[in-house]
């Protein structure tokens, strides 16, 4: 390999896992990353490995990333444990790439940092701002409605994403970041850097260094995840009115860890935590209006008594130490608790008799006349099927109908999709409908917004109550008192129970058997049964050579 002993001997050999590749354009600038993160270990004296990890692309990867969340998880935790690495970086970003190798190095419990891969640029379209993802849904819209022509719609597409970095609305990828910064695993304000911006390769550098520190140090994910450290995360996804998605990361990465957080947690911190950051989809700004702002750090600071401030994070100082001093530079942007953007409601978890063990919603992007709203649903059993009808100008569908899509969850997807942002039939789009009461057992993009209610558990394909719905029943959501129920009756309900037949599984070989064999619902967190806990697992001993 070109090596000489003094490169090597006694030095912290430092695991660099690279999700970069070819599709993954939110990763795109790893490839100059990873070497400015072997400099800073240069730097410290370590030994740099990078180790190619599996790329999780939003756009390219089918039928969804999720589906493969929990494989980039079990490689990481398997590159950790076969590779002979003290110490490691994880590069991650893109939406499952953050919880995937998150997960994985919590269960291998080395001394692991995090390099976000900070938002892209703003987008631009004939002197309007556009944000991605969020834009795209509402543009969407228009252009089904034959409000802008296919034209307008490619100028939308080719200006809406200019530059490597991931998606910078309040996202899955912004809001992953953002929680794996506040639960202590990134340099302080690493998250809020654009992609391009060159703080970001001074960031990365630094991160090299701190992962040769960590080795000596011996801080390990176990010393740094907690009840205290989780909550923080969740508070700063509430504070940030984050993407959906972070409830089913982060139970997953607490089980990793060993401590079992439940999904009301959230709803119990969501009463008390203010939305500060006036953010698409919920608000009006992106992510470089955010880090001009002052970040992540300045965003903690506002919210300072919220947090618990003693908790230890990656660079060995407590979370208010790192934020101590810093202060907002745009009061549009990152508000006041005394006047936020909303008073709560960042994310709420709903239930009833269609969703017993919980359902999502995040109540801050929806109408607030929807809020509490009672229509008939109209159900689909599969997207296609739904895609098919839903522009059908015969559909029997109005504002006051309860659009629902079944078997999209963990198993009926496979994967949960995000098929969560249910479209609009286009008949109501012509008469301005813009937003509908949408339920599922289905994510949705952590760029989307309106009024649905997702991760309905238990799903539908396993038995779940939404595979009893009929169209045409009643279905009735009151946020306020947190629930989701439909109308019928308990003898009806246990009569169309009887007549439910199995479906057959999706997979009948490979990751995708592995996958329906062991996959836990939402309200768990979506990981296999059998990799939760801290298990003890031995590390090989190497073969002799």
């Amino acid at each position: 390999m070109g090596y000489s002993r003094e490169d090597y001997a006694g030095k912290p050999v430092i695991a660099i896992l690279n999700t970069w590749n070819d599709l993954s354009a939110c990763h795109s600038h790893f490839r100059v990353r990873a070497e400015e993160v072997k400099r800073g270990i240069w730097q410290a004296g370590g030994f740099p490995i990078e180790l190619p990890s599996i790329s999780l692309s939003e756009v390219f990867m089918k039928p969804t990333t999720m589906l493969y969340r929990n494989l980039l998880a079990m490689e990481a935790e398997e590159q950790l444990r076969s590779y002979p690495a003290d110490g490691v970086v994880l590069m991650g970003g893109c939406d499952k790439t953050t919880p995937g190798l998150l997960m994985g190095a919590i269960s291998m419990n080395l001394p692991a940092i995090f390099l976000p891969a900070g938002a892209m640029l703003r987008g631009d379209w004939c002197g309007r701002i556009l944000g991605s993802g969020t834009d795209v849904w509402a543009y969407w819209a228009d252009l089904r409605a034959g409000k802008i022509s296919e034209c307008e719609w490619r100028g939308i597409e080719n200006g809406i994403a200019r530059s490597a970095g991931t998606c910078m609305t309040m996202g899955t990828a912004a809001t992953m970041m953002s929680a794996a910064e506040a639960l202590g695993f990134s340099l302080p304000g690493a998250s809020s850097i654009p992609a391009v911006d060159s703080r970001h390769s001074q960031m990365a550098t630094l991160v090299g260094r701190r992962a040769v520190d960590m080795v000596w140090e011996d801080l390990k994910p176990s010393d740094i995840v907690s009840p205290e450290s989780l909550d923080n995360a969740i508070t700063t996804v509430l504070s940030l009115s984050g993407s959906t998605n972070a409830v089913i990361h982060l139970i997953a990465m607490a089980k990793r860890a060993g401590i079992d957080l439940k999904i009301d947690r959230f709803d119990e911190l969501s009463s008390e935590i203010p939305v500060v950051a006036n953010m698409r989809p919920a608000g009006e700004y992106l992510m470089e209006d955010f880090f001009y702002a002052g970040g992540l750090r300045a965003l903690l600071q506002e919210i300072l008594p919220l947090l618990n401030t003693e908790c230890i994070t990656v660079n060995g100082k407590t979370l208010g130490e790192n934020i101590e001093g810093t202060e907002v530079f745009n009061r549009e942007v990152i508000h006041t608790l005394e006047k936020p953007c909303f008073a709560s409601g960042g994310l709420v978890i709903l239930r009833g008799n269609l969703a017993p063990n919980g359902a999502v919603m995040k109540p801050v992007a929806a109408e607030p006349s929807l809020h509490k709203h009672s229509g008939k649903a109209l159900v689909f059993d599969s997207y296609d099927e739904m895609q098919e009808a839903i522009d059908d100008p015969e559909l029997d569908v109005d504002a006051d109908s309860v659009i629902v899509l079944r078997n999209a969850g963990p198993k009926g997807g496979p994967g949960m999709p995000e098929w969560g942002q249910l479209p609009i039939p286009k008949k109501l789009l012509k008469q301005g409908v813009r937003d509908m009461l949408r339920i599922s057992d289905a994510r949705m993009s952590g760029t989307s917004y309106g009024a649905c209610v997702l991760h309905v558990s238990p799903e539908s394909f396993v038995g779940g109550p939404l595979a009893l719905l009929k169209t045409g029943d009643m279905v009735k959501l009151d946020v306020e008192n947190r629930s989701i129920d439909m109308m019928v009756d308990d003898l009806e309900l246990e009569k169309r129970k009887s007549e439910l037949s199995q479906p057959s599984p999706k997979f009948s070989r490979g990751y995708g058997r592995l996958y329906s064999e062991h996959i836990m619902q939402a309200d768990e967190g979506c990981d296999f049964d059998f990799l939760q806990g801290d298990g003890d697992v031995p590390i090989p001993e190497p073969e002799i050579h």
